[in-house]
Protein backbone atom coordinates (compact mmCIF):
# COMPACT_ATOMS: atom_id res chain seq x y z
CA UNK A 1 0.00 0.00 0.00
CA UNK A 2 0.90 3.15 -0.92
CA UNK A 3 0.29 7.21 0.14
CA UNK A 4 -0.23 10.17 -2.20
CA UNK A 5 -0.23 13.76 -0.76
CA UNK A 6 -3.35 15.74 -2.06
CA UNK A 7 -3.01 19.03 -0.84
CA UNK A 8 -4.03 18.59 2.62
CA UNK A 9 -5.12 14.72 2.62
CA UNK A 10 -3.27 12.06 2.95
CA UNK A 11 -4.59 9.60 0.02
CA UNK A 12 -3.81 5.53 1.15
CA UNK A 13 -4.09 3.16 -2.06
CA UNK A 14 -3.28 -0.33 -2.42
CA UNK A 15 -2.17 0.51 -6.09
CA UNK A 16 -0.84 4.04 -6.46
CA UNK A 17 -1.00 4.86 -10.57
CA UNK A 18 2.47 3.89 -12.38
CA UNK A 19 2.03 5.04 -15.78
CA UNK A 20 2.87 8.78 -16.71
CA UNK A 21 -0.69 8.32 -18.63
CA UNK A 22 -3.17 6.27 -16.96
CA UNK A 23 -6.79 5.14 -17.86
CA UNK A 24 -7.76 7.00 -14.83
CA UNK A 25 -5.82 10.22 -13.88
CA UNK A 26 -8.27 11.04 -10.77
CA UNK A 27 -11.23 9.40 -9.19
CA UNK A 28 -13.77 12.37 -9.58
CA UNK A 29 -13.57 14.91 -11.56
CA UNK A 30 -12.15 18.05 -10.12
CA UNK A 31 -11.01 15.76 -7.63
CA UNK A 32 -9.20 18.08 -4.58
CA UNK A 33 -12.53 20.05 -4.46
CA UNK A 34 -14.67 17.26 -4.86
CA UNK A 35 -13.08 15.13 -2.03
CA UNK A 36 -12.71 17.90 0.38
CA UNK A 37 -16.75 18.84 -0.03
CA UNK A 38 -17.52 15.03 0.18
CA UNK A 39 -15.71 14.40 3.68
CA UNK A 40 -17.63 17.93 4.74
CA UNK A 41 -20.76 15.88 3.73
CA UNK A 42 -20.47 12.51 5.50
CA UNK A 43 -18.95 14.23 8.70
CA UNK A 44 -22.29 16.47 8.37
CA UNK A 45 -24.84 13.86 7.18
CA UNK A 46 -27.33 12.05 9.69
CA UNK A 47 -28.02 9.65 7.11
CA UNK A 48 -25.45 7.64 4.74
CA UNK A 49 -28.10 4.60 3.41
CA UNK A 50 -30.05 5.68 0.34
CA UNK A 51 -32.10 8.78 0.87
CA UNK A 52 -32.68 11.96 -0.61
CA UNK A 53 -29.47 12.17 -2.59
CA UNK A 54 -29.43 9.56 -3.92
CA UNK A 55 -33.61 10.24 -5.37
CA UNK A 56 -32.62 13.73 -6.05
CA UNK A 57 -29.54 12.54 -8.39
CA UNK A 58 -32.09 9.95 -10.38
CA UNK A 59 -33.98 12.54 -11.02
CA UNK A 60 -30.77 15.50 -12.44
CA UNK A 61 -30.13 12.12 -14.43
CA UNK A 62 -33.29 11.34 -16.04
CA UNK A 63 -33.76 14.57 -17.05
CA UNK A 64 -30.61 15.09 -18.38
CA UNK A 65 -30.60 12.13 -20.43
CA UNK A 66 -33.98 12.46 -21.66
CA UNK A 67 -35.55 9.58 -20.08
CA UNK A 68 -38.69 9.85 -17.08
CA UNK A 69 -37.87 7.60 -14.72
CA UNK A 70 -34.33 6.79 -13.24
CA UNK A 71 -34.00 4.04 -10.64
CA UNK A 72 -30.01 4.66 -8.64
CA UNK A 73 -28.24 1.12 -7.94
CA UNK A 74 -25.11 0.15 -6.59
CA UNK A 75 -23.13 -0.95 -9.54
CA UNK A 76 -23.17 -0.79 -13.54
CA UNK A 77 -23.16 -4.77 -13.37
CA UNK A 78 -26.28 -4.77 -10.59
CA UNK A 79 -27.63 -2.13 -13.56
CA UNK A 80 -28.11 -5.08 -16.07
CA UNK A 81 -29.27 -7.64 -13.47
CA UNK A 82 -31.91 -5.72 -12.16
CA UNK A 83 -33.10 -4.78 -15.31
CA UNK A 84 -33.41 -8.02 -16.37
CA UNK A 85 -34.87 -9.32 -13.48
CA UNK A 86 -37.23 -6.84 -13.51
CA UNK A 87 -38.57 -7.93 -16.60
CA UNK A 88 -38.38 -12.05 -15.66
CA UNK A 89 -41.07 -10.90 -13.14
CA UNK A 90 -43.22 -8.78 -15.13
CA UNK A 91 -43.47 -11.85 -17.32
CA UNK A 92 -42.26 -9.76 -20.26
CA UNK A 93 -39.35 -12.27 -20.32
CA UNK A 94 -39.56 -15.91 -19.97
CA UNK A 95 -36.72 -19.10 -19.10
CA UNK A 96 -35.52 -20.00 -22.59
CA UNK A 97 -36.17 -16.77 -24.62
CA UNK A 98 -33.73 -16.31 -26.53
CA UNK A 99 -31.47 -13.36 -25.95
CA UNK A 100 -29.22 -11.64 -28.37
CA UNK A 101 -26.28 -9.83 -27.33
CA UNK A 102 -23.30 -7.92 -28.99
CA UNK A 103 -20.33 -10.22 -28.85
CA UNK A 104 -17.67 -7.47 -27.84
CA UNK A 105 -19.56 -6.63 -24.52
CA UNK A 106 -18.47 -7.10 -20.54
CA UNK A 107 -19.29 -10.17 -18.70
CA UNK A 108 -21.51 -8.01 -16.78
CA UNK A 109 -23.96 -7.55 -20.41
CA UNK A 110 -23.48 -11.25 -20.39
CA UNK A 111 -23.62 -13.20 -17.03
CA UNK A 112 -27.38 -11.79 -16.35
CA UNK A 113 -28.70 -13.41 -19.13
CA UNK A 114 -27.55 -16.79 -18.20
CA UNK A 115 -28.46 -15.81 -14.79
CA UNK A 116 -31.60 -15.55 -15.73
CA UNK A 117 -32.45 -18.91 -17.34
CA UNK A 118 -32.07 -16.95 -20.45
CA UNK A 119 -30.97 -18.30 -24.07
CA UNK A 120 -27.88 -16.09 -24.97
CA UNK A 121 -27.29 -15.75 -28.90
CA UNK A 122 -24.45 -13.67 -29.67
CA UNK A 123 -24.39 -11.32 -32.17
CA UNK A 124 -21.06 -10.24 -34.55
CA UNK A 125 -19.53 -6.53 -34.42
CA UNK A 126 -18.25 -4.63 -37.28
CA UNK A 127 -14.58 -3.65 -37.04
CA UNK A 128 -14.83 0.41 -37.60
CA UNK A 129 -17.96 1.06 -34.95
CA UNK A 130 -17.18 -2.01 -32.80
CA UNK A 131 -21.07 -2.66 -32.94
CA UNK A 132 -23.38 -4.72 -34.14
CA UNK A 133 -26.06 -3.81 -37.15
CA UNK A 134 -29.48 -4.60 -37.60
CA UNK A 135 -28.38 -6.93 -40.65
CA UNK A 136 -25.92 -8.44 -38.24
CA UNK A 137 -29.16 -9.15 -35.95
CA UNK A 138 -31.35 -10.31 -38.90
CA UNK A 139 -29.38 -12.56 -40.12
CA UNK A 140 -27.45 -14.35 -36.93
CA UNK A 141 -29.78 -14.96 -34.16
CA UNK A 142 -33.61 -14.53 -34.87
CA UNK A 143 -35.97 -15.32 -33.49
CA UNK A 144 -34.89 -13.47 -30.58
CA UNK A 145 -37.43 -12.44 -28.11
CA UNK A 146 -35.04 -9.73 -26.49
CA UNK A 147 -31.57 -7.45 -27.63
CA UNK A 148 -29.24 -6.50 -25.32
CA UNK A 149 -27.03 -4.02 -26.94
CA UNK A 150 -24.06 -3.18 -25.94
CA UNK A 151 -22.74 0.48 -26.86
CA UNK A 152 -19.15 -0.07 -26.78
CA UNK A 153 -16.62 2.44 -25.82
CA UNK A 154 -18.92 5.69 -26.83
CA UNK A 155 -19.52 4.42 -30.08
CA UNK A 156 -22.71 2.37 -31.77
CA UNK A 157 -24.36 1.30 -34.48
CA UNK A 158 -27.24 1.81 -36.45
CA UNK A 159 -29.45 2.35 -33.33
CA UNK A 160 -32.38 4.11 -35.31
CA UNK A 161 -32.32 0.99 -37.59
CA UNK A 162 -32.42 -1.74 -34.79
CA UNK A 163 -34.69 -0.16 -32.80
CA UNK A 164 -37.39 0.43 -35.34
CA UNK A 165 -36.70 -3.61 -36.70
CA UNK A 166 -37.28 -4.70 -32.58
CA UNK A 167 -40.42 -2.86 -32.81
CA UNK A 168 -41.95 -4.28 -35.81
CA UNK A 169 -40.74 -7.56 -34.58
CA UNK A 170 -41.45 -7.60 -30.95
CA UNK A 171 -38.30 -7.67 -29.43
CA UNK A 172 -37.73 -6.17 -26.42
CA UNK A 173 -34.52 -3.59 -27.22
CA UNK A 174 -32.30 -3.05 -24.23
CA UNK A 175 -29.33 -0.75 -24.21
CA UNK A 176 -26.32 -1.15 -22.02
CA UNK A 177 -24.74 2.50 -22.10
CA UNK A 178 -22.82 2.10 -19.92
CA UNK A 179 -19.91 3.48 -21.63
CA UNK A 180 -21.54 5.49 -24.46
CA UNK A 181 -23.30 8.20 -22.08
CA UNK A 182 -23.25 12.13 -23.68
CA UNK A 183 -22.84 10.33 -27.37
CA UNK A 184 -25.74 11.94 -29.64
CA UNK A 185 -26.27 10.39 -32.99
CA UNK A 186 -28.82 12.47 -35.50
CA UNK A 187 -31.60 9.84 -34.54
CA UNK A 188 -31.20 11.19 -30.31
CA UNK A 189 -28.82 10.16 -27.51
CA UNK A 190 -27.28 6.63 -27.05
CA UNK A 191 -29.76 4.84 -24.38
CA UNK A 192 -32.87 6.27 -25.61
CA UNK A 193 -33.36 3.84 -28.55
CA UNK A 194 -34.95 0.90 -26.43
CA UNK A 195 -37.14 -0.06 -23.82
CA UNK A 196 -34.27 0.52 -20.76
CA UNK A 197 -31.20 1.67 -20.56
CA UNK A 198 -28.27 1.06 -18.08
CA UNK A 199 -25.51 3.04 -17.44
CA UNK A 200 -22.32 2.82 -15.02
CA UNK A 201 -20.52 5.49 -12.42
CA UNK A 202 -17.61 3.45 -11.96
CA UNK A 203 -14.48 5.21 -11.47
CA UNK A 204 -13.45 4.63 -15.03
CA UNK A 205 -16.32 5.95 -16.22
CA UNK A 206 -17.46 9.30 -17.32
CA UNK A 207 -19.30 10.34 -14.34
CA UNK A 208 -17.61 8.78 -11.04
CA UNK A 209 -19.63 7.80 -7.48
CA UNK A 210 -16.52 5.23 -6.88
CA UNK A 211 -19.27 2.52 -7.60
CA UNK A 212 -22.84 2.94 -9.08
CA UNK A 213 -25.26 2.16 -11.33
CA UNK A 214 -28.48 3.17 -13.00
CA UNK A 215 -31.41 2.00 -15.46
CA UNK A 216 -33.78 4.57 -17.11
CA UNK A 217 -36.84 3.85 -19.04
CA UNK A 218 -40.04 5.33 -19.89
CA UNK A 219 -42.15 2.44 -19.00
CA UNK A 220 -43.86 3.27 -15.86
CA UNK A 221 -44.67 -0.28 -14.50
CA UNK A 222 -40.89 -1.63 -15.17
CA UNK A 223 -39.58 1.61 -13.17
CA UNK A 224 -41.72 0.17 -10.38
CA UNK A 225 -40.64 -3.41 -10.33
CA UNK A 226 -36.86 -2.04 -10.71
CA UNK A 227 -37.71 -0.48 -7.45
CA UNK A 228 -38.80 -3.52 -5.75
CA UNK A 229 -36.01 -5.34 -7.39
CA UNK A 230 -33.20 -3.02 -6.11
CA UNK A 231 -34.37 -3.34 -2.44
CA UNK A 232 -35.13 -6.88 -1.45
CA UNK A 233 -38.69 -7.40 -2.79
CA UNK A 234 -40.10 -4.72 -0.11
CA UNK A 235 -42.25 -2.21 -1.68
CA UNK A 236 -41.07 0.40 0.68
CA UNK A 237 -39.59 2.99 -2.29
CA UNK A 238 -43.03 2.70 -4.17
CA UNK A 239 -45.55 5.53 -3.89
CA UNK A 240 -48.38 5.43 -1.43
CA UNK A 241 -51.18 4.35 -4.53
CA UNK A 242 -49.21 1.38 -5.40
CA UNK A 243 -48.30 0.27 -2.05
CA UNK A 244 -52.15 0.31 -1.19
CA UNK A 245 -52.51 -1.85 -4.49
CA UNK A 246 -50.23 -4.17 -3.75
CA UNK A 247 -50.73 -5.18 -0.28
CA UNK A 248 -54.19 -5.59 -0.60
CA UNK A 249 -55.46 -7.02 2.79
CA UNK A 250 -51.69 -7.18 4.34
CA UNK A 251 -51.47 -4.63 7.25
CA UNK A 252 -49.08 -1.56 7.91
CA UNK A 253 -47.29 -3.70 10.35
CA UNK A 254 -47.36 -6.88 8.43
CA UNK A 255 -45.69 -5.36 4.82
CA UNK A 256 -42.91 -4.11 6.68
CA UNK A 257 -41.44 -7.56 6.02
CA UNK A 258 -43.34 -8.77 3.11
CA UNK A 259 -41.13 -9.52 0.02
CA UNK A 260 -43.82 -9.34 -3.30
CA UNK A 261 -40.51 -10.35 -5.89
CA UNK A 262 -37.37 -11.51 -6.36
CA UNK A 263 -35.22 -9.22 -5.99
CA UNK A 264 -31.66 -8.30 -4.12
CA UNK A 265 -30.17 -5.60 -2.32
CA UNK A 266 -28.77 -3.42 -4.63
CA UNK A 267 -29.39 -0.25 -2.74
CA UNK A 268 -26.89 2.56 -2.86
CA UNK A 269 -25.23 4.74 -0.57
CA UNK A 270 -25.99 8.42 0.26
CA UNK A 271 -22.38 8.84 -0.62
CA UNK A 272 -23.09 7.14 -3.94
CA UNK A 273 -26.07 9.80 -4.58
CA UNK A 274 -24.25 13.03 -3.64
CA UNK A 275 -21.07 11.98 -5.07
CA UNK A 276 -23.49 11.59 -8.55
CA UNK A 277 -25.40 14.70 -7.90
CA UNK A 278 -22.18 16.43 -7.24
CA UNK A 279 -20.41 15.30 -10.61
CA UNK A 280 -23.63 16.11 -12.42
CA UNK A 281 -22.64 19.70 -12.44
CA UNK A 282 -19.52 19.36 -14.58
CA UNK A 283 -21.27 17.10 -17.23
CA UNK A 284 -21.17 19.03 -19.78
CA UNK A 285 -17.57 20.46 -19.27
CA UNK A 286 -16.39 16.38 -19.06
CA UNK A 287 -18.23 15.94 -22.55
CA UNK A 288 -16.73 18.38 -24.06
CA UNK A 289 -12.81 17.23 -22.50
CA UNK A 290 -13.52 13.99 -23.73
CA UNK A 291 -15.16 14.79 -27.17
CA UNK A 292 -11.54 17.27 -27.79
CA UNK A 293 -9.42 14.96 -26.93
CA UNK A 294 -10.78 12.72 -29.25
CA UNK A 295 -11.33 14.39 -32.27
CA UNK A 296 -7.95 15.09 -31.99
CA UNK A 297 -6.33 11.88 -31.57
CA UNK A 298 -8.97 10.72 -34.53
CA UNK A 299 -7.66 13.02 -36.74
CA UNK A 300 -4.15 11.57 -36.45
CA UNK A 301 -5.24 8.08 -36.90
CA UNK A 302 -7.30 8.90 -40.02
CA UNK A 303 -3.48 9.39 -41.63
CA UNK A 304 -2.32 6.24 -40.55
CA UNK A 305 -3.09 3.78 -42.98
CA UNK A 306 -1.98 1.12 -40.33
CA UNK A 307 -4.96 1.73 -38.25
CA UNK A 308 -8.15 1.30 -38.88
CA UNK A 309 -10.47 4.66 -38.90
CA UNK A 310 -13.85 4.31 -36.85
CA UNK A 311 -16.87 5.57 -38.66
CA UNK A 312 -17.35 8.74 -36.53
CA UNK A 313 -18.62 11.42 -39.13
CA UNK A 314 -22.42 10.93 -37.93
CA UNK A 315 -22.16 11.62 -34.58
CA UNK A 316 -23.85 14.92 -33.11
CA UNK A 317 -21.73 14.45 -29.97
CA UNK A 318 -18.98 11.62 -29.34
CA UNK A 319 -17.16 12.10 -25.63
CA UNK A 320 -15.43 9.05 -26.06
CA UNK A 321 -15.32 6.77 -23.65
CA UNK A 322 -11.84 5.77 -24.73
CA UNK A 323 -9.15 5.58 -28.00
CA UNK A 324 -9.52 2.54 -29.65
CA UNK A 325 -6.59 1.35 -31.78
CA UNK A 326 -7.50 -1.10 -34.43
CA UNK A 327 -4.61 -1.93 -35.96
CA UNK A 328 -4.67 -3.73 -39.59
CA UNK A 329 -3.06 -6.90 -38.21
CA UNK A 330 -1.84 -8.62 -34.91
CA UNK A 331 1.86 -7.61 -35.89
CA UNK A 332 0.82 -3.73 -36.03
CA UNK A 333 -0.85 -4.31 -33.02
CA UNK A 334 2.01 -5.50 -31.04
CA UNK A 335 3.99 -2.89 -32.93
CA UNK A 336 2.14 0.12 -31.70
CA UNK A 337 1.62 -1.68 -28.19
CA UNK A 338 5.40 -1.25 -27.92
CA UNK A 339 5.29 2.26 -28.64
CA UNK A 340 2.42 2.87 -25.59
CA UNK A 341 4.61 1.00 -23.38
CA UNK A 342 7.29 2.66 -23.83
CA UNK A 343 5.71 6.05 -23.52
CA UNK A 344 4.77 4.86 -20.33
CA UNK A 345 0.67 4.88 -21.85
CA UNK A 346 -1.64 2.40 -19.57
CA UNK A 347 -3.59 0.43 -22.44
CA UNK A 348 -6.12 -2.61 -22.38
CA UNK A 349 -8.14 -5.15 -25.16
CA UNK A 350 -11.06 -3.59 -26.52
CA UNK A 351 -13.53 -4.57 -23.69
CA UNK A 352 -13.38 -8.65 -23.01
CA UNK A 353 -12.70 -8.96 -26.98
CA UNK A 354 -14.36 -11.85 -28.36
CA UNK A 355 -17.24 -12.86 -25.06
CA UNK A 356 -17.72 -15.99 -26.60
CA UNK A 357 -13.74 -17.05 -25.96
CA UNK A 358 -13.96 -16.19 -22.30
CA UNK A 359 -14.01 -19.33 -19.82
CA UNK A 360 -17.39 -18.91 -18.53
CA UNK A 361 -18.85 -18.93 -21.85
CA UNK A 362 -16.88 -21.99 -23.13
CA UNK A 363 -17.29 -24.06 -20.17
CA UNK A 364 -21.44 -23.59 -21.12
CA UNK A 365 -21.23 -22.83 -24.64
CA UNK A 366 -19.96 -23.29 -28.41
CA UNK A 367 -17.89 -20.69 -29.91
CA UNK A 368 -19.30 -19.60 -32.85
CA UNK A 369 -16.64 -17.88 -35.65
CA UNK A 370 -17.28 -14.07 -35.62
CA UNK A 371 -15.29 -12.69 -37.88
CA UNK A 372 -15.68 -8.86 -36.94
CA UNK A 373 -15.03 -9.47 -32.92
CA UNK A 374 -12.34 -12.00 -33.75
CA UNK A 375 -10.46 -9.05 -35.75
CA UNK A 376 -11.03 -6.66 -32.66
CA UNK A 377 -9.86 -9.47 -30.02
CA UNK A 378 -6.47 -10.10 -32.56
CA UNK A 379 -5.94 -6.67 -33.62
CA UNK A 380 -7.30 -4.04 -31.57
CA UNK A 381 -6.63 -2.10 -28.11
CA UNK A 382 -7.28 0.87 -25.97
CA UNK A 383 -5.92 3.84 -24.14
CA UNK A 384 -7.67 6.10 -22.13
CA UNK A 385 -9.69 9.28 -22.70
CA UNK A 386 -9.82 11.28 -19.19
CA UNK A 387 -11.26 14.39 -19.45
CA UNK A 388 -8.05 16.01 -17.46
CA UNK A 389 -5.60 14.82 -19.45
CA UNK A 390 -3.29 17.58 -20.19
CA UNK A 391 -2.14 18.90 -23.62
CA UNK A 392 1.26 16.79 -23.41
CA UNK A 393 -0.68 13.51 -22.72
CA UNK A 394 -2.90 14.21 -25.49
CA UNK A 395 0.66 15.19 -27.85
CA UNK A 396 1.96 12.08 -26.60
CA UNK A 397 -0.58 9.71 -27.71
CA UNK A 398 -1.14 11.49 -30.66
CA UNK A 399 3.02 10.81 -31.69
CA UNK A 400 2.29 7.26 -30.61
CA UNK A 401 -0.45 6.57 -33.39
CA UNK A 402 1.25 8.77 -36.37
Amino acid sequence: MGVRELGEFKIYEENIMTYAIPLIKNAFYNEHQTRYDLSRFIRSSCNLSMGEQCQMFEETFASKQGRKHAVLVNSGGSANLALLQALVNLRRLHAGDRCGFSALTWSTNVMPIIQMGLTPAPVDVQPNTLNTTTAMIVQQVQPIKAMFITNALGFCGDLDSISKWCRENEVILLEDNCESLGTVTPYGKTGNFGLASTFSFYVAHHISSIEGGMICTNDYELYNMLKIVRSNGWDRNLSRKEQTEMRGETSEFQARYTFYDLAYNFKPTEIAGWLGNNQMQYYDEIMNAREKNYQKIATVIKNNHEILPLADASYQKLPAFAIPIICDSPESRKKYLERFDKADIETRPVIAGDITQQPFWKERYLSRKMIGVRYINDCGFYCGNCPDYSQDDIDTICRCVE
